[in-house]
């Protein structure tokens, strides 16, 4: 039995996609990271930044954590101010789901919504939710997480990644995972590459934003990844690929593996999928992929990935 909620955090299940895996692929294997206590890994996240930031006294108690965030990063940062006692504080965008807003506040934050214009994701609008966090920091009693540079975050992954190496008994190949920070893609290479060097790391990104590829900026509809422009401690060492996907391609996965595997997730987990496919058609049978779903489907019921008039 956890003695508090921050000791439920991880240990989250691995499980083999069964019937969308073409024949004649690598077997893919998924982290459901929704059995986080928010629904999410950025649960991971959350808790190293928020405990780093107690260590080293730059929070107190009753003081405001304030952070941008496209929601799923916010849920796991007023989560875990609400169970160590501090305030919240979300700049937020309507570019984001109707229900990660309503959670944030369910856990006491305070939300500023920035108006995205169409509800698309763009680096403008990225970066004026950064100004935005970062000048509401100056106030008193404030501390501004700044999860794209805070170098606290990574840590919060090794842990997912020493599961993944141990949930597959040291059989992985390869590992995918789309990036927004890319905190929990150099957070689990870097546990990986500790056992073996040699295993396949894969960065995704949206194909109408595929700036890590040399592409230009662009709106999406992948929420939580492609922020439109290099991320600060983004490390092309630690990873061998970079794979990118269209929202349409990404939105039709998530929706696939809910109709087909009983798995609810949301777009960036359908990105994930498809660049583990990606990687499984070619390296054929006999090798595992793993990827990550990283946060439940029910928290897009609203966006037009679940909505009625989606295919």
């Amino acid at each position: 039995m956890a003695e508090t909620i921050l000791e439920s955090i991880g240990n989250t299940p691995l499980v083999e996609l069964r019937n969308i895996v073409p024949p004649g692929s690598a077997r893919v294997v998924v982290k459901l990271e929704w059995a986080n206590p928010t629904g999410s890994m950025k649960d991971r996240m959350a808790r190293a930044v928020i405990e780093r930031a107690e260590e080293t006294g730059k929070i107190r108690k009753g003081d405001t954590v304030i952070d941008y965030t496209g929601g799923t990063t916010g849920i796991s940062l007023a989560f875990i101010c609400a169970a160590k006692g501090y305030r919240f504080h979300a700049v937020f965008s309507d570019a984001f789901s109707d229900e990660k807003r309503a959670v944030m506040e369910a856990y006491g934050a305070t939300v500023t919504v920035l108006p995205s214009g169409d509800r698309r994701i763009t680096a403008d609008l990225i970066r004026s939710m950064i100004e935005t966090a970062r000048r509401l920091s100056r106030q008193p009693g404030h501390w501004w997480a700044d999860q794209i540079g805070n170098h606290d975050a990574v840590t919060g992954y090794y842990p997912l990644g020493e599961e993944i190496w141990n949930q597959t008994g040291g059989r992985i190949d390869a590992f995918v995972q789309t990036v927004g920070s890319a905190h929990s893609l150099h957070g689990v290479t870097r546990s990986l590459w500790k056992h073996n060097a040699k295993i396949h790391i894969a960065a995704g990104e949206p194909a109408e934003s595929a700036v890590l590829s040399g592409g230009p900026p662009g709106a999406h509809q992948i929420e939580g990844i492609g922020i439109g422009f290099i991320p600060a401690l983004w490390d092309p060492g630690m990873v061998n690929e970079i794979i990118p996907v269209p929202t349409s391609e990404a939105m039709a996965m998530a929706r696939r593996l809910a109709r087909e595997e009983g798995l609810l997730a949301g777009t960036s987990s359908g990105a994930n999928v498809i660049a583990a496919l990606r990687i499984a058609e070619r390296l054929g049978p006999g090798a595992t992929v793993a990827t990550l779903l990283v946060d439940s489907g029910l928290r897009y019921i609203s966006t037009p990935l679940f909505a009625r008039s989606a295919g």
